[in-house]
């Protein structure tokens, strides 16, 4: 307890927190058993980026970050990646005078220290890391090691001995039978498993006149990975097709597939899509962790007033609640969070979706699959026979699906769904244009969300700057103000952002609302009084966040709204 006691103390001499929060703190992780440090850390009080530089200081460790290291990947022979990424550890190099240098993310944990000093005798030096690098480190150096293995053994076999001399009607078919490269396996397994430390929401694989890139979808930005070769793309594409169970004869027309795999322990679901391009066929192929669905309105980014708002809507027990904005925008994401909430053992909720995006325990979760006629539509209606509290409908496609939501809505069904539109008030029009009378529309919809993703700025590199002339017009200020921009740094490869957060354009159904509704066509007039009945724009909501230094008031331009 001295320990906990005096590292607090040389927190708060480090701003880290304040003196008036070191009390709670220590009471609180004495009365869980948890380290300080950890406490701290499971409770956001502090990130790694923010106070392992401080730890140095205290542990006279210097701290640095793992991509200044010029690491020695001979040692790596010693021990396993496994042993490395359990104990956040790394050995990066011995000097002419025979002293072991390590980089350590867990600087406390004398264990994992003195584990390693039984395979090096002689004298060891600790830097400190933040452990997730560690942790990305390991997991891309063993991605690229199969990588490069599995091009080697590709290049060295040659693609042209992968099939036989036995060709479909089409010049160039092929049969799965024939596909035997295991260089090829190893190489789309690795570029997979590669995706997933990297926090990658998609992978491109796209072929060109001669060389094949892989590129990784993180934080809404492409960012390429690797490259190879253009004759080994056949193998590629088969192993590929045959995994997703896809036809890889087919090669003319686009092609939906689905992979499973396990990584780390965790179950992952890969949607991949095919699209035939000049020079071979363009794979992209959505990464979802099935089973680790955590968000909470907080990583969501709701703030109190919205939240306030939200529980209104949440409890009533029946009517629509639709979330809006364009593909990519964690639409489906937030719906689970809602979802999460809502599921009780005492209502029976069901979904239908396309596909379905995360597993939820307690929920009867339907795929639509258009090739047995199991629309939207036609699941809905199978949905209402089997007496639903709860509805979650994926995405409102057609006039048919809207009315039958609408009327389950006003039968007494609380529903979730949504609807791709620029923001909050032009749902209502658009269920109009789907044929919805505007009374029916009044008296089903609970509440409209709007939602866009942007950029969070990188903790660790962002700067702080006055704002310039047109800052200050965007902003609609009148005198400079202090504001933050990216400048990028190891911990975010030189992006200058690090993760996304959501903004959102509530607007709520009261009773002048749904006046307006029913007297009123004109979109400009409708954003109007749900501002006036205490709706905030997504600039607004953007914009608080350039004054609270979370993101950019470059992603405030990039929203393309106002």
């Amino acid at each position: 307890m001295n320990i906990n006691r005096e590292l607090l103390q040389f927190y708060i001499y480090k701003k880290i927190i304040k003196k008036k929060q070191s009390e709670k703190i220590l009471e609180d992780s004495a009365r869980v058993n948890v380290p300080v440090r950890e406490y701290m850390l499971a409770k956001e009080y502090t990130t790694d980026v923010r106070e392992l530089p401080v730890l140095g200081d205290y542990y006279c460790m210097p701290y640095v970050e793992i991509d200044m290291l010029d690491i020695d990947k001979t040692l790596f022979d010693m021990f396993s990646f496994e042993f490395m990424k359990r104990n956040k550890l790394i050995p990066v190099w011995i000097n002419t005078d025979g002293m072991l240098l390590v980089a350590s993310g867990k600087p406390l944990d004398c264990s994992a220290l003195s584990a390693l000093s039984t395979r090096f005798v002689c004298p060891v030096d600790y830097v400190l890391v933040p452990p997730n690098q560690i942790d990305r480190y390991i997991d891309s150096i063993a991605a690229v090691i199969s990588t490069t293995a599995a091009l080697d053994d590709l290049n060295t076999e040659g693609d042209t001995a992968l099939f036989s001399d036995k060709k479909g009607e089409d010049d160039g078919d092929v049969l799965e039978g024939d596909v035997v490269n295991n260089a090829s396996v190893r190489l789309v397994d690795s570029i997979i498993k590669e995706a997933v430390p990297y926090r990658a929401s998609d992978i491109h694989i796209e072929p060109f006149e001669k060389v094949v890139k892989v590129r990784y979808r993180i934080d809404g930005d492409l960012q390429d990975r690797a490259e190879f070769p253009i004759n080994s793309y056949a193998a590629i594409s088969a192993r590929i097709k045959i995994m997703a169970n896809m036809n890889i004869a087919e090669r003319r027309t686009p092609q939906d597939g689905r992979i499973a795999m396990t990584i780390g322990g965790k179950e992952f679901d890969f949607r991949v899509s095919s699209l035939p391009t000049v020079f071979g066929e363009k794979f992209v192929i959505r990464v979802l962790d099935k089973t680790s669905f955590r968000f909470t309105r907080e990583d969501l980014g709701f703030t109190e007033e919205e939240n306030k708002l939200l529980d209104t809507m949440l409890s009533k027990p029946h009517g629509i609640i639709l979330l809006t904005g364009p593909t990519g925008c964690g639409k489906s994401t937030t719906l689970y969070a809602f979802l999460k909430e809502v599921n009780k053992a005492e209502v029976n909720i069901v979904t239908v979706e396309d596909p379905v995006e995360y597993i939820m325990q307690g929920v009867n979760q339907t795929q639509v699959n258009v090739k047995a006629n199991m629309t939207f539509s036609n699941a809905l209606r199978s949905i209402l026979r089997q007496d639903p509290d709860i509805i979650m409908i994926g995405e409102m496609r057609d006039e048919e699906t809207a009315d039958i939501a609408v009327r389950a809505a006003i039968t007494g069904h609380l529903v979730f769904s949504t609807l791709h539109t620029n923001d909050a008030p032009g749902a209502i029009l658009r269920l109009e244009n789907m044929g919805i009378p505007d009374y029916l529309v009044s008296d089903a919809l609970v509440g409209v969300i709007a939602q866009r993703l942007v950029k969070r700025l990188c903790p660790a590199c962002k700067k702080r700057g006055k704002t310039n002339a047109k800052e200050m017009e965007i902003l609609g200020i009148d005198e400079p103000i202090s504001i933050f921009r990216p400048h990028g740094c190891q911990f975010c490869n030189g992006t200058g952002y690090k993760g996304r957060i959501a903004v959102h354009e509530m607007m709520y159904m009261n009773e002048n609302m749904r006046n307006v509704v029913v007297n009123e066509k004109n979109l400009e007039v409708l954003r109007k009084e749900a501002g006036k009945n205490g709706m905030v724009t997504l600039f607004n909501s953007c914009r608080s966040l350039v004054l609270k230094g979370v993101t950019s008031i470059q992603e405030l331009m990039t929203l393309n709204i106002e």
